[in-house]
């Protein structure tokens, strides 16, 4: 995984230019409208997404649609993966843990009330 697809999605406007896009490919000016943002804001933020792998560009006629390209956020998926198992060890643990904690306040109130 590339520093540069963090640094890209750090960005508020870009994550939301990325959230825009999961409905679909737009235009600038469609983001710009969208993000209440001035379009050469908007194309700066798409340049950004572009370099880092991000999204890819459709020219159609006279436009140019900014599409998400998926293959990038499978990468991330991918890599994310490790964590999202390391973190389901910790949470089973920890459920256990307080599983034995609530066991052991349920015996100890029956116990006081003997």
């Amino acid at each position: 995984m590339d520093i540069t697809t963090f640094s890209a999605l750090a960005e508020s406007n870009r994550l939301r230019i990325v959230e825009l896009l999961l409905d679909g490919p737009l235009i600038v000016g469609d983001i710009a409208n969208r993000l209440q943002i001035r379009q050469p804001q908007a194309s700066k933020h798409l340049r950004v997404l572009l370099e880092a792998g991000l999204v890819e560009v459709e020219p159609a006629a006279n436009r140019r649609n900014y599409k998400l390209r998926l293959e990038a956020f499978q990468t991330l998926d991918t890599w994310l993966e490790t964590y999202r198992v390391v973190l389901d060890k910790q949470f089973d643990a920890l459920e256990i843990y307080l599983q034995k904690l609530q066991l052991k306040e349920s015996n100890q109130t029956e116990f006081q009330e003997q």
